[in-house]
């Protein structure tokens, strides 16, 4: 399994999942972590740049912590299969161990609006 947490500063986990370019991936092997690396996406990999429904960098991953995120993007995760957690622990690798735990303390995604351009 796979779990994939944002941390656009390599330290906390970040707030908005749309914005978020920098992510910690986790190989877990027997509910434990055996592998932590970082992923660095370019701008158009971003959620809120690329579309939902071309391949995504994340696809492979199971599991998706972050510190925010609207309903738009729980449900592009939930049709590639990946479940989608709002926490508000900042720490990456103490909400991976929650998790694994099954105690990850979770929060309802936001429900958030983005501004439309006007003409």
């Amino acid at each position: 399994m796979k779990i994939a947490v944002t941390s656009q500063n390599k330290r906390e986990i970040t707030e908005h999942a749309g914005r978020c370019r920098k992510f910690w991936i986790y190989d877990i092997l027997d509910n434990e972590v055996k592998d932590k690396t970082l992923l660095e996406l370019s701008k158009e990999h971003s959620f809120h740049e690329s579309s939902p429904h071309e391949p995504h960098p994340l696809d492979d991953v199971q599991v998706f912590i972050t510190g925010g995120m609207g309903m738009g993007l729980v449900q592009r995760l939930k049709a590639k299969g990946i479940e989608a957690h709002v926490t508000h622990e900042t720490e990456p690798d103490s909400a991976v161990a929650a998790y694994l735990a099954g105690t990850l303390e979770r929060v309802e995604p936001g429900h958030h609006h983005h501004p439309v351009d006007r003409v």
